[in-house]
């Protein structure tokens, strides 16, 4: 495995293998991650490239989220990469991502882009749509995996490459929990032990509020205040729990295949997950 740094070193590699799959992180990896570099092998074969980037993102960050802190691990991460049959790991500086500030940026719709994960995080999709786009300019992958932990993102990009004709087919790979059920994630590491007991309770007030709906009930606001409110008593601090129709995330309808999602602080931490509804 080969662990790159600057652009031209990457073209130079990718050069002879037409099939390319690959899985952008911002490092820090778990077995969510390794999944989807595995799932990216199987579909490029074992003749295609598997690039997996490590690159904290400064365009994603608000000012008082946690971009100087947020753990960099570059030798374990390569190291679990290379037993997870990744091929080049593309671990560039931000002097060589960005060796001019971005005036270009990639901004997703409102409608989808300014709801929820984008609501609450004002410039977080034009963030990661915008190191997303570059970085498949770079790589110019055949194939691209993301985790659907992070459901409202893989919407936002798979729009992305459909409005701006890329020839790239985005997956999604299967949210990976603990043995007790809470969803992998690279913020898990913030967590006290209590915490990641305590942590569970988030996964269990989604299913809650769907199994209401499956019973019946469609006052979607009264199943949502519900929800938070339980959070709430619990010492939460939610910023959304919803059900949202799954092609779209607009208001939920009866028939349509659905999904709940949710994110919420948890002492210092803010988790997000989501089930789907079939």
């Amino acid at each position: 495995m080969q662990v790159l740094h600057t652009i031209a070193e990457l073209r130079d590699a990718l050069a002879l293998h037409r099939e390319r799959g690959f899985v952008p992180t911002m490092g820090n990896l778990h077995d969510g991650h390794l999944a989807l570099v595995k799932q990216a092998r199987e579909l490029v074969g074992p003749a295609g490239a598997v690039v997996a980037s490590i690159f904290v993102n400064r365009l994603q960050f608000a000012p008082h989220e946690d971009f100087d802190t947020y753990p960099r691990t570059l030798a374990r991460d390569c190291e679990l990469l290379e037993g997870a049959g990744c091929d080049i790991v593309f671990a560039p500086s931000e002097k060589e991502l960005y060796p001019e500030p971005q005036g270009y940026k990639v901004t997703p719709p409102a409608e989808l882009g300014d709801i929820l994960e984008g609501h609450f995080r004002p410039g977080f999709f034009t963030g990661v749509c915008t190191v997303v786009h570059k970085l498949f300019n770079i790589v110019q992958p055949t194939v691209a995996v993301f985790g659907k932990k992070d459901y409202q993102q893989l919407m936002v990009l798979r729009r992305m490459v459909a409005q701006m004709a890329l020839p790239i087919e985005v997956y999604g790979g299967e949210t990976r929990r603990s043995a007790e059920g809470l969803a992998l994630s690279s913020r898990n590491g913030y967590l006290s032990e209590a915490e990641k007991v305590e942590a569970l309770r988030l996964s269990r007030t989604l299913k809650a509020l769907i199994a209401r709906w499956q019973a019946g009930e469609r006052d979607v606001a009264a199943l949502e205040r519900d929800a938070m409110q339980a959070l709430r008593d619990a010492g939460w601090a939610p910023d959304y729990v919803t059900l949202r129709r799954q092609h779209d995330l607009g208001q939920a309808v009866d028939g349509q295949p659905l999904v709940a999602l949710a994110a919420a602080r948890l002492g210092t931490t803010r988790l997000i997950d989501n089930v789907e509804v079939s």
